[in-house]
């Protein structure tokens, strides 16, 4: 086993190995052996029949490739890559030195991979392939050239495959080109407008215009990553291929799925029905902010109503934002005296980091909000003005409450997209699994997630994602260079709080609610700095540093670098399901 030798997360390669040595393999997380060695080619040599039971009885599913050394035909090449994209992986391949095994790997990926970094691949590993230049060269060369059309081809394959164009996905592909600009990365997004969602609160304030939160997709693909224009509808992660909407397969060595979230507006009854009209509304659709402030203003007496339903939903504040700023524009008008305004609230607390709870609450009484917890919105009737909620009380007691309004800013439920849902990556809630800190898939090894799809338990937030895209970004090249993830993301999310025209408390916090300010100042403070920050400074710093890799205030912690003993090593990088 000193021999094995790691080319990607999906294949490793090594010298003539032993029975004995597949129970080892099984330990370290292989879940196939190939055979590349012709019975009878040297002395003392186990027949593949002998591998073969070894293999099952630890089991490993076993495929017997034979090759004879020094003539590795076209066919040979052409079985060897079928093979591949139907074992599952990670696998092992062995021959009396490696070499042959290695040579396939190089010839069979010389279609999408150009020959500088396959021979690049194989020297990192102690396998001299320059004899095989003008090959590899002739394979490239020779290879499909890829048009929008040949995109989403099945034979098209990627470095690395980003599912989702939104902050999360441009982000993250931004900051792999900054690190490596001769990746072969394309992003999947079927949208054509992209749009800078924290934006809308102000939009439903009157303070930002809604063109201000929109520009073109195309603008916001980084330059050096193809758009796959088109939907995904599955995921085959032990192919290493994504299924799009028309049927057609797009493979990948590494994967980043950060598709965002959806909105489940049909969770209420009679919602959907009414947006927009009737007084009811929500700045968590871009078409509908306007609306909003529309509203806000016309309203001069009666009963508004804001409502924020179950976690997860993307920036828990924003539904306590809508309030904060509607009730100072009142209070400006002088009307505020004459509207009965209410915050319904699925949650047990007003915003679940404790530190923050004091300082907003100076601003539910400041503006006269009566406070309802645990009240979760069930069904609206748009034309009759009213609304029923599900109140739970101290001992746990369900009541439903009927109540009147002449203006709702409702907030949806939010889930994960059911292509998501229904997919291998999802956990038992819906969402993408990943690990805390590295964000990688634990089953898929070689599958990270961020961004609002993410199963990891931060806020999900624009400013989550600034911090997440380094991490996954760094991760996705370390696996892809055959080592194991270092950066590590603390949970990091900023929520910035709109409590009145000219002043935000900042909050920002990790995992387990812990403080992580950026700047040295009392966080629960309501700052005209702050507010100058959220107005002023941040779209241009979404926009034009966040989604180009700029990573300013963004560096993500990292591991000591250890170096592991190649058994340990590949149990880390092995054991978790990767593809290719």
């Amino acid at each position: 086993m000193d021999s094995l030798k790691r080319l990607t997360p999906f294949i490793a390669v090594a010298a003539q190995l032993q029975p004995a040595d597949m129970g080892t393999l099984a330990a370290a997380g292989f879940r196939s052996v190939i055979n590349n060695r012709p019975d009878g080619e040297g002395e003392g040599q186990p027949s593949s029949a002998e591998m073969q039971a070894a293999a099952q009885a630890s089991g490993l599913a076993y495929h017997y490739l034979p090759v004879i050394s020094g003539q590795i035909a076209d066919a040979d090449v052409a079985a060897f890559t079928e093979l591949l994209a139907q074992v599952r992986g990670p696998v092992l391949a062995f021959c009396r030195t490696g070499t042959r095994s290695t040579s396939l790997w190089a010839l069979s990926e010389a279609h999408h991979l150009d020959p500088l970094t396959l021979l690049a691949t194989a020297k990192a590993n102690s396998y001299d392939l320059r004899g095989l230049a003008q090959r590899l060269e002739q394979r490239w060369q020779n290879a499909p050239v890829a048009t929008a059309h040949a995109a989403t081809t099945p034979t098209q394959r990627y470095d690395v495959l980003v599912v989702g164009g939104g902050a999360a996905g441009c982000a993250v592909t931004a900051s792999l080109l900054r690190r490596d600009p001769h990746l072969r990365i394309a992003v999947v997004e079927p949208r054509e407008q992209h749009y800078y969602q924290p934006g809308w609160t102000l939009v439903g304030a009157g303070i930002f215009d809604r063109a201000r939160t929109e520009r073109p997709m195309a603008q916001c693909i980084p330059l050096g990553a193809q758009w796959i224009r088109a939907a995904v509808s599955g995921f085959e992660a032990e192919q290493q291929r994504v299924v799009l909407e028309d049927g057609s397969r797009v493979g990948y060595r590494a994967l980043i799925v950060c598709p965002g979230l959806s909105l489940h507006w049909d969770a209420v009854e009679g919602l959907k029905e009414t947006l927009g009209k009737n007084g009811v509304t929500s700045n968590y659709q871009f078409e509908l902010a306007p609306y909003t402030w529309q509203l806000v203003q016309n309203l001069r007496q009666g009963r508004a109503l804001f409502t924020q339903p179950p976690m997860p939903i993307k920036c828990a504040g924003a539904p306590q934002k809508a309030m904060y700023l509607s009730c100072d524009w009142w209070r400006t008008e002088g009307v505020l005296e004459d509207i009965d305004v209410e915050f319904c609230s699925a949650g047990a607390v007003l915003f679940g980091v404790p530190t923050f709870v004091p300082p907003l609450m100076k601003y539910v009484e400041r503006y006269g909000v009566q406070l309802n917890l645990n009240t979760t919105l069930s069904a609206v009737d748009g034309p009759t003005r009213k609304a029923w909620f599900k109140q739970v009380d101290a001992t746990g007691n369900t009541q439903t409450i009927e109540k009147s309004f002449d203006f709702l800013h409702a907030v949806p439920a939010q889930r994960a997209p059911e292509f998501i849902r229904q997919s291998p990556l999802a956990n038992a809630d819906g969402w993408v699994e990943a690990d805390h800190e590295t964000l990688r898939h634990p089953r898929f090894g070689n599958i990270f997630s961020l961004g609002d799809v993410c199963a990891a338990p931060n806020a999900k937030t624009a400013a989550a994602v600034r911090k997440q895209a380094p991490v996954v970004a760094e991760n996705v090249l370390a696996i892809l260079a055959g080592k194991g993830p270092r950066a590590l993301y603390d949970g990091y999310g900023s929520c910035p709080l709109t409590v009145e025209r000219g002043k935000v408390v900042l909050a920002e916090f990790g995992y387990g609610g812990k403080l992580l300010p950026t700047f040295p100042l009392d966080p629960a403070i309501p700052r005209r700095l702050a507010w100058e920050l959220k107005v002023k400074a941040m779209p241009s710093i979404y926009f034009d540093m966040m989604l180009r890799g700029h990573e300013w205030l963004a560096g993500p912690k990292r591991l000591p670098h250890e170096p592991l003993p190649v058994e340990a090593s590949a149990a880390c990088d092995f054991g978790k399901e990767p593809g290719k």
